[in-house]
């Protein structure tokens, strides 16, 4: 029997209406009986050599429609599992070659250096000739990376790599050689290739061996310190994309909280006065440093919301909450949240699942879903990011 393809599953393999999933399947396509797919108006050609072995990558056979299709039905169908629906938008999606940041794994064997994303559901790695999802600038970075790590690496690394203001950092999780020559090695390799900082963490931290001037990333205009391997929105499209709908569903508050701040991409780009909480000691006084030299009213604390949200009195003393919590969601926060009478929430999630899940919270507590805005920023991937507002 011969079916179509009608969606897209989470986990990126096409469905037909009767339930048969085939994988690399556009919606349009057609299934065959013994499932061969044959494409239909919905289906690219893969522009990357790697895909699909890559596992950077899941959804290079979608064109936009589709893609966009998709994140859009990972929200509806997350939400519908809670028995809610919403005013979904038209997802936001960023350009390819915009990913700003990336964590690659690498290994040394013979003298010889793999790196690249790992394939999917394996730990053998894709060694990395083309991509068409990183920066040219981080592209640009691999090959002499890759000559680098064949002088001074110890089996298997991984390696985080970031656009900030100066250029590349870099941050080696793992076992270098010792000596004047791999010192050396590294010194020409971050002299010649416009790297902000290389530091290296051998288990116990980050040690910094480059670093001509401090690290640093603008947030809403401001320039805040970089903790190396900090976690910092995708591409610069989708940051934009979010910053404009937390303003947006804030509107005119001027008093504010934003919780599970980060480095602070929404605390530094609201009006007024903020107060920024986050559980990771490194960027809450990263973000701090960064607000006072700027003259930004915000006050920044050092405070785990899962351990210790913020109580409901507390809530209530803002025109606005944020929320932008990890992929866990922010039960606790919510259940806060819920008994409190804060008008506006505008929350950023990068799991429809636990954003459903902390939706249906809210709503029984008499917030409403006002719109949900969807953001693709890691193109091409199952991942799904959104920004949603909710009201009393």
């Amino acid at each position: 029997m011969t079916d179509t393809i009608v969606r897209v599953a989470a986990r990126g393999e096409g469905v037909t209406a009767d339930g048969r999933h085939a994988a690399f399947a556009a919606p349009g396509d057609t299934l065959t009986p013994d499932n061969t797919v044959l494409p239909g108006p919905h289906h690219q050609a893969p522009p990357c050599r790697h895909f699909p072995q890559c596992g950077g990558c899941q959804l290079q056979h979608l064109d936009d429609a589709s893609y966009a299709a998709f994140l859009t039905d990972r929200i509806t169908g997350a939400l519908a599992a809670q028995g809610l629906t919403a005013a979904i938008r038209p997802p936001a999606l960023s350009p390819p070659r915009t990913r700003r940041r990336a964590a690659l794994q690498a290994e040394a064997q013979g003298g010889v250096v793999t790196l690249g994303f790992s394939e999917g559901a394996s730990h053998n790695i894709v060694d990395l000739r083309d991509c068409w999802i990183l920066t040219p600038e981080l592209f640009a970075v691999i090959a002499p990376l890759r000559k680098l790590l064949a002088r001074v690496l110890k089996g298997r690394a991984r390696i985080h790599l970031t656009e900030i203001d100066q250029g590349v950092d870099v941050l080696i999780e793992g076992k270098i050689v010792d000596g004047l020559a791999a010192v050396e090695a590294i010194t020409a390799f971050c002299g010649a290739n416009r790297i902000a900082r290389l530091a290296i963490d051998d288990g116990i931290g980050p040690e910094t061996r480059w670093e001509p001037e401090g690290a640093t990333i603008s947030l809403g205009g401001v320039a805040v310190p970089f903790p190396a391997g900090s976690f910092l929105q995708a591409t610069r499209e989708g940051e934009g994309a979010l910053v404009a709908a937390v303003k947006e569903a804030v509107g005119g508050a001027t008093m504010c909280a934003d919780l599970f701040t980060g480095l602070g991409t929404f605390a530094l780009s609201l009006p007024g006065k903020v107060y920024a909480a986050e559980a990771g000691r490194d960027v809450i006084l990263s973000l701090k440093s960064g607000a006072a030299l700027a003259g930004r009213p915000v006050f920044a604390e050092h405070r785990d919301l899962f351990r210790r949200p913020l109580t409901s009195a507390e809530c209530d003393r803002f025109q606005a909450i944020i929320l932008d919590p990890p992929r866990a969601g922010a039960k606790e926060q919510v259940a806060q949240l819920a008994a409190s009478d804060v008008p506006v929430i505008a929350y950023v999630s990068c799991n429809p699942s636990s954003f459903a899940r902390d939706s249906d919270i809210l709503c029984k507590a008499g917030y409403t879903l006002d719109w949900v805005q969807p953001v693709g920023q890691f193109r091409w991937s199952t991942h799904v990011e959104l920004a949603a507002r909710f009201s009393r």
